[in-house]
């Protein structure tokens, strides 16, 4: 029941005063029910507004009534966002990598080229030759993505391929570096 006129506060006067005139039928403390105070309202209720004596009061103090169910109402809101904004909080950290991991992760992304580059380079520390398993140490890769990009190195004609001597282990062979080493 927001009221546009008293600046969206929850309860209104004029609502207030309209449930208060029951009282003339009788019917006395709807009003304090609509203000939330339903333990009052139930005394009004079966009292008669103490007598008409409490309904009297009431229709004095009505204003400041409203305005302390107004302030109750924003208090109890503003709690409820800010348990809310906690909750969120909590459920984003459960959620995400801490900043540092993102980051992190966003730095370690290699596009095909650093990956190739990577591989040359591990292959220049090992006397021009690199097995798929020194390339998998080398770059952090998959068997098979080490193994793949060398593939394509030797379609390509930038590696030879050939098996170790002693262990028979596939041996891919760059040239460039062992001719340079």
């Amino acid at each position: 029941m927001q009221n546009d006129l008293e600046g969206g506060q929850p309860h209104s006067k004029g609502m207030a005063f309209l449930l208060w005139l029951p009282c003339l039928f009788f019917v006395c403390g709807i009003h304090r029910f609509y203000l939330g105070r339903p333990l009052s309202g139930l005394l009004y209720l079966f009292t008669l507004g103490l007598g008409g004596v409490g309904q009297l009061v009431d229709l004095l103090l009505l204003p400041g009534m409203v305005e302390e169910a107004n302030t109750k109402q924003a208090a109890f809101q503003a709690l409820a966002e800010k348990r809310a904004l906690r909750a969120a909080a909590a459920h984003a950290q459960l959620a995400l990598p801490p900043a540092s991991a993102a980051v992190g992760a966003l730095v370690e992304v290699d596009t095909p080229e650093k990956f190739r580059v990577k591989l040359v380079h591990a292959a220049s520390q090992y006397g021009g030759k690199l097995s798929v398993t020194q390339g998998v140490l080398a770059t952090g890769k998959t068997f098979e993505e080490v193994e793949q990009a060398l593939d394509a190195m030797v379609k390509s004609g930038y590696v030879d391929v050939t098996n170790d001597d002693n262990t028979g282990v596939v041996v891919y062979n760059f040239g460039q570096l062992q001719a340079h080493s």
